[in-house]
């Protein structure tokens, strides 16, 4: 009897980091200021004052870093480059250095037999391009086109994935709405103009990466969220209809060439007043305001090659109005986040999105969870938590597989332990834990793991 759940032969296995949560280095070689620098340097804006100075010093060890991929048998690795550390003010010259790491770090891959998957923004903005406005005005678009034909020409002969932005939505609504996120700003009609422009950059660059570099595969990541109703209660469903507009149909349905989803602009028409002046008396005919056009809806209704899902767990909508008991059973188990474990919650997204959007493929671009890993008196980290996790979604990701959904690849967060962001160094989500003192690195058990589903390509099953 078949003891694996076997994936195809060509699926794609990965791990996934992010610049400013690994690199460190903040200000050598060039490099100039993101808005995450800034952001961490301000007192209070990050758990225990902590920054994105040091990290795990990958700037530095990056070739260590590429071994320990290479001994575990990662296939492909997802990285995004520091956009001011290639162009410190955003625009003009290029700073050599900055750019030579990663044209190292894409020769150290491809010599260990990893496919370099590059995302051209993970969250860290130049500083000098915020102070002009940053995401919510236009010009950015222009700026950001300039910043991917740098790497195009310098990377293009080597890389054939290319993820253009991480997480929209991250962006615009925690960074320009909630403040939680750099730059730390509370302001609604920054937030809805920060995620149409990154939308519309997206896509202009996806013509350029195509124009330069034929073979390339391009794609958008979106972090999405099956949302359900906590009852049947109609404020319930319509709370869970409002989330789902929010979280993921603001992106899926302008990329699918469906505009944006009018019941959510309706809805927001009570909160015009907090909008800046100019965007308060026409806010009514949303989306026709005056920093959306048809032809921007044209424009990112570009086809992609792929959509990179970034999946963690679902959303439970509960309305205060609702009458009637929530129908959903207490949560068993979190993460270190405090975030539902929900692995079902992988299929029912990607059935949802394929069969709702027909988009060519899929990438799971991240997926993991966060634990309190600790090292054992022998030297080990016995993450059991992390390894149950990932088998279950990867259940999960295989039941998809077998309904003919498209998926070609799946991406571990992370590969080392790292900044999270608002978080500091409080949360662990690495198969390879980190001590920050000494820039040590120990494998823990799920990094063996995953070697091993890599090495049989797939699961073993129980029994």
């Amino acid at each position: 009897m078949e003891k694996i759940l076997r994936f195809p032969d060509k699926f794609v296995w990965g791990v996934a980091t992010s610049a400013y949560q690994i690199e460190g280095a903040w200000n050598e070689d060039g490099k100039g200021e993101s808005i995450w620098d800034r952001f961490c340097h301000r007192p209070g804006n990050v758990l225990g004052g902590d920054t994105g100075d040091v990290a795990c010093d990958h700037y530095h060890r990056w070739r260590e870093d590429v071994d320990l991929m290479k001994t575990l048998g990662i296939r492909a690795y997802r990285f995004s480059v520091s956009w001011p550390r290639v162009l410190p003010n955003g625009r003009g010259p290029v700073n050599q250095k900055g750019l030579d790491f990663y044209s190292r770090l894409v020769d150290g891959l491809l010599a260990a037999g990893i496919e370099p998957f590059l995302t051209l923004y993970h969250w860290d903005l130049p500083q000098a391009l915020q102070d002009e406005g940053g995401w919510p005005k236009r010009t950015i678009v222009d700026a950001f086109v300039r910043y991917a034909e740098v790497l195009v020409e310098a990377l293009g002969d080597r890389v054939r994935y290319w993820l253009t932005i991480n997480e929209p939505y991250v962006t615009a609504f925690i960074g320009h709405l909630e403040g939680r996120h750099a730059p730390g700003h509370r302001n609604l009609g920054e937030a809805l103009r920060a995620a149409h422009h990154q939308l519309l950059a997206h896509a202009v660059v996806t013509e350029v990466i195509r124009e330069q570099v034929p073979q390339a595969k391009v794609g958008i990541v979106l972090n999405l969220s099956p949302v359900q109703p906590a009852s049947q209660d109609p404020a319930d469903r319509r709370l869970a209809w409002l989330m789902d507009a929010h979280i993921n149909r603001w992106f899926l349905d302008p990329l699918a060439g469906r505009g944006y989803p009018l019941e959510l602009f309706r809805y927001l028409r009570k909160w015009k007043d907090i909008l800046p002046e100019p965007y308060r008396a026409p806010f009514a005919l949303f989306p026709r305001v005056n920093f959306i056009s048809d032809a921007d809806l044209e424009k990112i209704a570009t086809p992609l090659d792929f959509i990179g899902i970034n999946y963690y767990t679902r959303n439970i909508a509960r309305s205060p109005k609702a009458q009637l008991p929530s129908e959903i059973p207490a949560v068993q188990e979190k993460t270190d986040m405090g975030w539902e474990v929900y692995p079902q919650g992988l299929f029912e997204l990607l059935a949802r999105v394929h069969f709702d959007y027909r988009f060519p493929s899929y990438m799971v671009t991240e997926n993991g969870a966060a634990f309190p890993d600790r090292v054992s008196p022998n030297g080990t980290v016995q993450d059991e938590q992390r390894i149950r996790y990932l088998k279950n979604h990867l259940r999960e990701l295989h039941r998809a597989i077998s309904q003919g959904i498209p998926i070609q690849g799946y991406f571990v967060w992370s590969f080392l332990d790292n900044f999270e962001w608002a978080y500091g160094y409080s949360k662990r989500f690495g198969l390879i834990y980190v001590d920050y003192a000494t820039q040590r690195r120990i494998p823990k058990a799920s990094a063996y793991w995953y070697a091993k589903v890599i090495e049989q390509g797939g699961i073993e099953l129980e029994g």
